[in-house]
């Protein structure tokens, strides 16, 4: 089931071997001339005024999501700064305190 199937041999008898000459002359000949690539057959994508408009309301939609998630990405580090800004403050209290004496 797994072993592959190989094709059978051609049967025709080899090819006659001609000895070689002094010298053959190959004759040249010109390339042939390529016709230029055909027009492509893919469908031409066309817009109507209702598919335009959803197309313009889906990408407000991804700017809208994409603003937010980076506004509440920057809020989240402004947060943070203020945060360990206040704890460095109070840090700061407690060890000048220590240092005084009392």
């Amino acid at each position: 089931m797994f072993t592959p199937k190989y094709p059978r041999p051609d049967m025709a008898p080899p090819p006659a071997a001609t000895a070689p000459t002094a010298h053959t002359p190959v004759p040249i000949t010109p390339a042939p001339v390529v016709p230029a690539a055909a027009a492509s057959h893919r469908p031409v994508v066309q817009l109507t005024p209702g598919s335009a408009l959803a197309l313009a309301a889906g990408g407000g939609a991804v700017v809208l999501v994409v603003g937010a998630v980076l506004v509440s990405l920057l809020l989240a580090v402004a947060v943070t700064g203020v945060s360990v800004a206040v704890v460095a403050v109070v840090l700061r209290l407690l060890v000048n305190d220590l240092h005084k004496g009392r």
